[in-house]
């Protein structure tokens, strides 16, 4: 197109924003589309033509979207030299009756060349905002007028192509749009497991300490990458070679819990500092909770608080227990005994919970291992269970305890991992495992190991 025509018609300003409209359609050099060939081909049905076509016209050149019995080669020629250069500057139908005296296609390679074109008719493509992106026109090799009807189902064509390419553009920014809201969301997936392990991490003890005559090692697995849970777990050295230890489980998920988990782990450390006996640590806890109690924000959890005190070449183990699990006493010999105090409430609920103790003695080679309920309440698939899973189970924790018969602490809570590890998607809760054994005779105590939020987790998603 020339300057001059350009200036004849609003201007290079107005050329400007019709190719951004061209542009924005992201239609150009696409492959060959059947919606719009079949468009093309019920043109030429509708005109009784042999050729139809639909073409985008661009900067400098006119490019075929679409061609109904025009002959092979390439989708665009020149935009000076074809004629829907012309076509788009009308508002209506655009028609040369015979080409070969009309000045309009003196330069036109279809009129000169192959198939040697003679009748043109083309109605633009018209966008709502106004912009011609291009035609929808018909062809035929023999001088002809064109019928009223036709010219009316040619402009109809031409608005349902453009309302296919609205459809095209839409779907395309839709796609466009999910993607990059994909991105976005996976950027803060990520982000959100960052922060979820750092915060986990700062809720764990990173190392266990070395007491003499005693071995240690924990593990936590997470059942979920973007949640904070509530198991927890520590051990400190106190005075006269005693260890203090607990391992619990609070309520909710989130923000909330590691809340909660915080206030809860020091608070049993600061209470065993004054007053080691299990029981009124946990009573202590107690009622912390209840002071921090909101009416619609239960502030409870389940917990085990232990005290070991050497005596001799063993321990005297004094454990008590708020609503949680039974410990797992693993003799030397391979027998397992279920510490479990009776009548343990939950701890945070009432204002005069049922908190009570049991003794035992560790002697060398034996074994204490502590969980929380994610274990015991995983499930296992297998095709004899009903529903095809069953829970893991207290059955199958006593056999696994009994296979951990006279192991280091570290060995245990490897053997430990790979079982959760195996459970992979069974895991629908947040667990923690902590082992404390006594060396057997002639053994040596190894250093305390965390594996917190390490190897030991499985992410299931």
């Amino acid at each position: 197109m020339s300057t001059d025509t350009l200036s004849g018609t609003g201007g290079a300003a107005a050329e400007e924003a019709r190719l951004a409209a061209v542009h924005r359609y992201r239609i150009l050099d696409t492959p060959p589309d059947d919606a719009f060939d079949r468009l093309a081909a019920l043109a030429a049905l509708v005109f009784e033509t042999p050729m139809a076509a639909i073409t985008i016209v661009d900067e400098d050149r006119i490019w075929f979207k679409a061609r109904q019995g025009l002959p092979a080669g390439p989708r665009q020629i020149h935009r000076d030299a074809g004629l829907c250069g012309e076509a788009i500057l009308q508002d209506g139908p655009y028609i040369v009756t015979d080409a070969t005296g009309d000045e309009r296609a003196a330069r036109d390679p279809l009129v000169h060349g192959e198939p040697g074109v003679r009748f043109y008719a083309a109605v633009p493509l018209t966008t709502s905002d106004g912009h011609r992106l291009g035609t929808i026109n018909v062809l035929d090799t023999a001088p002809r007028t064109a019928a009223g009807k036709q010219l009316r189902a040619l402009r109809d064509l031409a608005a349902v192509v453009v309302d296919e390419l609205d459809l095209r553009v839409s779907a395309l920014s839709t796609v466009t749009r999910e993607r990059r809201m994909r991105r976005e969301l996976e950027a803060e997936k990520q982000r959100l497991e960052t922060l979820s392990s750092a915060l986990q991490r700062s809720l764990l003890p990173p190392l266990l300490p070395r007491v003499p005559g005693l071995e240690l090692a924990a593990c936590y697995h997470s059942a979920s990458c973007d949640r904070v849970g509530g198991d927890f777990y520590d051990a400190f050295p106190m005075e006269g070679g005693r260890l203090g230890f607990f391992l619990g489980d609070v309520c909710g998920k989130g923000a909330e819990a590691a809340a909660l988990t915080s206030l809860t782990r020091y608070t049993l450390r600061a209470a065993a500092t004054y007053h080691p006996d299990p029981v009124s640590v946990l009573t202590n806890l107690n009622t912390v909770l209840l002071q921090e109690q909101q009416p619609d924000e239960p502030r409870y959890c389940t917990v085990q608080f232990g005290l070991l005190t050497p005596d001799g070449d063993g321990f005297d183990l004094v454990l008590a227990a708020g609503g949680h699990p039974p410990a797992q006493l693993v003799r030397a010999g391979g027998r397992v005994e279920a510490l479990h105090p009776p009548n343990g409430s939950l701890v945070g609920i009432f204002p005069h919970p049922t908190i009570t103790a049991v003794r035992a003695r560790l002697e060398p080679g034996d074994g204490l291992l502590l969980h929380s309920d994610g274990l015991t309440e995983s499930y296992v698939f297998a095709d004899d269970a009903p529903a095809g899973r069953e829970m893991f189970g207290d059955e199958r924790l006593t056999a696994l305890a009994r296979s951990l018969a006279g192991l280091p602490a570290a060995t245990m809570i490897d053997v430990v991992d790979e079982v959760v590890h195996r459970l992979g998607r069974g895991m629908n809760d947040d667990t923690a495992v902590l082992a404390i054994t006594v060396p057997p005779p002639g053994g040596r105590a190894q250093d305390g190991r965390s594996n917190t939020l390490s190897r030991a987790v499985t992410w299931n998603r």
